[in-house]
């Protein structure tokens, strides 16, 4: 009989649920190649689970039902050599949602996101997208210099060069590494990917700064504010699109802001249901204290060239070095933060924008100033509306979009809306300080 000389390694199989948290099984790395046709289990019910931990009491699911977690293999991601040489490799990977014989189930987000993807093909489209995060490193010394400054990179010291090095084991393809206007703030970036990899990237890109910050004594903090008045973390989500055989479809030198008929249609699609679209790429009650005028996040669903109070941003092409213009073309979805599931957030994005281009809808809300500087009836001639304030406004839209949630599983959105109401009463009786408290402490 042989012993164990030392911890048995692992690997886990993961899905991000509609709360945003990534959460898993683990298993002996050995038993993998055995376990990947079948995976593990998993409960319904789960899905329902609040940020807080709490399964909403008026989940669809109950304590019936059985699924599996099922790993895809080629979404595997190993981060085997850390700061901390003793510290076990970080093994997962991403999986989809299935009953016991393999149907897919209608409530898992990286399912509705292959599925939208699958969508755009029949179309003719192949989606390009990349995730920016921004997060406060957390264990620093106070004093790290100032906004965007060399002081404050080395003030974080081999933290940067580890996350970089992570990630790139991971396969993530990372691109920069930056101090950002907040104090302690820091933003990280991966190159654009096509399809579903691009979230699971997202996902990635969160559990490996939490893997690094902890093995050098460290900690993150993704939630959109941490306290009342401070700089705000936020996501954002680049895309683009182009042909099956990879000509971009954005981008037209002849039309005004380069946007083609095409790109168009699409950003049309996604400014008519942004209001309701914050609830799912903005869902929780500390996202409504960074939506606000004035905090380079968007309050108001217009589009803009080079804009950063425009919910959605035409962003820079850079002739420098000779790129291609056409394939650097891009649209930037700034409504958005880590307290949002990344496969879901960008499922509902791709789902408006064909929506829009399905419909040919006209482009409107096109603003290059500061939509706040408009009074409303400005506003109102241009189309331009503002964002919900509270996750509560923000639930009715959608509840009242009908030709979004048509578009979505009426199981899904029965769990997701169960779930935001169990969160609302949570929080509900919260000060500012003290919701600010709660999601700086779960995200």
């Amino acid at each position: 009989m042989s012993h164990s000389t030392g911890p048995l390694p692992l690997s886990s199989f993961v899905t991000t649920d509609l709360a945003g948290i990534t959460r898993g099984r683990s298993l002996p790395t050995s038993a993998v190649a055995d376990q990947l046709a079948s995976g593990c289990g998993w409960v319904p019910a789960n899905s329902a689970l609040t940020p807080q931990d709490i399964i909403a009491e008026d989940n669809p699911w109950g304590s019936h039902g059985d699924l599996r977690l099922l790993p895809d293999p080629l979404s595997h991601l190993r981060v085997e050599q850390g700061p901390d040489p003793l510290a076990p490799a970080l093994d997962y990977y991403h999986g989809d949602l299935v009953e016991t014989d393999g149907t897919p189930w209608p409530v898992c987000p990286r399912t509705l996101l292959r599925e939208e993807i699958a969508r755009y093909r029949e179309l003719g489209l192949q989606v390009t997208a990349a995730f920016e995060h921004e997060f406060t490193l957390l264990g620093l010394p106070q004093a790290t210099g100032g906004a965007f400054s060399l002081q404050a990179q080395r003030a974080a010291g081999n933290f940067p060069g580890w996350v970089l090095s992570a990630l790139e084991q991971a396969g993530a393809d990372p691109e920069m590494f930056l101090p950002e206007y907040g104090r302690l703030q820091y933003e990280v970036t991966c190159r654009p990917t096509q399809g579903v990899v691009a979230a699971d990237r997202a996902v990635n890109v969160r559990e490996v700064t939490r893997e690094i910050a902890r093995q050098m004594g460290l900690g993150t903090c993704f939630s959109p504010l941490r306290a009342p008045g401070e700089v705000t973390n936020g996501v954002h989500l680049h895309l683009s699109l182009q042909s099956l055989d990879g000509t971009p479809r954005f981008y037209d030198a002849e039309q005004p802001h380069n946007l083609s008929e095409l790109a168009r249609h699409w950003a049309a699609g996604v400014l008519r249901h942004l209001p309701a679209l914050c609830a799912l790429t903005a869902p929780t009650a500390v996202s409504y204290l960074r939506l606000k005028p004035h905090h380079w996040s968007a309050a108001y669903a217009c589009l803009g060239l080079r804009n950063r109070e425009a919910a959605l941003r035409i962003c820079p092409v850079v002739s420098l070095g000779g790129k291609p213009l056409a394939r650097q073309f891009n649209l930037e979805f700034r409504p958005m933060d880590a307290t949002a599931s990344p496969h879901l957030a960008m499922a509902a994005v791709l789902i408006a924008g064909r929506l829009g281009v399905q419909e040919r809808l006209p482009l409107h809300a096109v603003a290059d100033v500061d939509p706040d500087s408009l009074d409303a009836s400005e506003r109102e001639a241009l189309g331009i509306r503002a964002l919900p304030g509270t996750l509560e406004q923000a639930l009715q839209l959608l509840q009242d979009d009908h030709a979004l949630c048509a578009q979505l599983p009426p199981a899904l959105l029965q769990t997701y809306f169960a779930m935001k109401r169990q969160e609302l009463a949570l929080t509900r009786d919260l000060t500012d300080d003290q919701v600010c408290d709660r999601y700086a402490s779960l995200y």
